[in-house]
This record gives structure tokens, C-alpha cells and sequence, in this order.
């Protein structure tokens, strides 16, 4: 498993030790001893998943604290543009973005630090992208970023985007809690 930086200080593409034969293939997603060794303190509390089709827009998602969480992203069906933005008042990169293509079998996967931000455009149909979270979701703690509003350009004419999604607060009006 290697580590490669990203424009969001804290935050890495790690690609995965991924082995194929005849019979398909076989991906080690997370090895705690690798985090360990790279100083990334990384406990998971909740693995999910969901699926999307093409064109969907889900983001810019976060949990602020004390229920805020570190992530492990993973596609692991279809193919997706990844987004991430530091909304850590302190950090250099702070409303900074960055994006990351994950498809399924590229062998990577990104690992986000508390404070970022984090949504996706889903390039296919189902796409399935997984998460590692290090805290449990918390409904009272969970909040975004309009999806359209810190100036990245989403490569989709016609996304496909949720109510909750399309009713986030704008990054010039966010207080960030991080």
C-alpha cells in the first residue's frame, strides 16, 4: 500500500495492494499497521456503502463534532470524479478543493481527515462507492456544503442532485466548526 498526497493537506490517495489471477481479483482495502507506520491515526467505527447512477451528484458531505469522522472511500463498482474541500479554518489549504477518479479495480482508494468535505459526480450507472468512517453516524451532526457554490466546475450538464443536497449552505455563508 503506498500513500500519495493530494492539493488537501492530511488527506491521501493510497493505492491498495490488488492482486488478479483467472479467477478475478482480490484487494486489501485497509491494513491499520500501513496507517500506523504513516503516523494516520485511523479506527473505524462504520463501513457503508451506496449506489448511484450517472450523472448523480452526492456531496458536499460532512459530520461536524464532537461526531466529526476521519473516511476511507472506496468505488468499488462503476466510476466516479471525487471531490474533496478542507473547510479547517487553520489548515494552508483551507477552501481548497481537489478531485481524485476512482473506478472499480484501479486499486486505489482516499483516506480524508476530519474537516474536509467530501461528494462525488457518479461517471456510470451503478456505481457503488464504499465507506470507512471513524465515528457513527449522528443525524443531528450532519451537514454539508452546497454542492455548486466553492467554485469547482462539475463535468455534468444535467446532474442529478438530491433535495437535501440542493438546500446545503452556500461556502459563503458557512461557520466552519472545524
Amino acid at each position: 500500500m503506498k500513500l500519495i498526497d493530494t492539493k488537501i493537506k492530511g488527506a491521501f490517495v493510497l493505492f491498495d495492494e490488488f492482486k488478479e489471477d483467472s479467477r478475478g481479483g482480490f484487494c486489501k482495502f485497509y491494513n491499520e499497521q500501513i496507517f500506523k507506520s504513516n503516523n494516520l491515526d485511523f479506527n473505524p467505527k462504520e463501513i457503508y456503502y451506496n449506489f448511484s447512477n450517472k450523472n448523480v451528484i452526492r456531496g458536499m458531505h460532512f459530520q461536524s463534532p464532537p461526531h466529526d469522522h476521519k473516511k476511507l472511500i472506496k468505488c468499488i463498482s462503476g466510476k466516479i470524479l471525487d471531490v474533496i474541500l478542507d473547510i479547517r479554518k487553520e489548515s494552508p489549504t483551507y477552501l481548497k478543493y481537489d478531485t481524485i477518479s476512482l473506478t472499480e479495480n484501479d486499486g486505489k482508494s482516499i483516506f480524508l481527515p476530519k474537516g474536509i468535505a467530501h461528494g462525488f459526480l457518479s461517471l456510470v450507472d451503478n456505481t457503488i462507492v464504499l465507506y470507512n468512517v471513524s465515528s457513527v453516524y449522528n443525524i443531528n451532526y450532519d451537514k454539508g456544503i452546497l454542492w455548486n457554490s466553492f467554485g469547482f466546475d462539475w463535468p455534468c450538464n444535467s446532474p442529478i442532485i438530491s433535495k437535501r443536497d440542493q438546500n446545503l449552505d452556500n461556502v459563503n455563508l458557512f461557520k466552519s466548526p472545524f
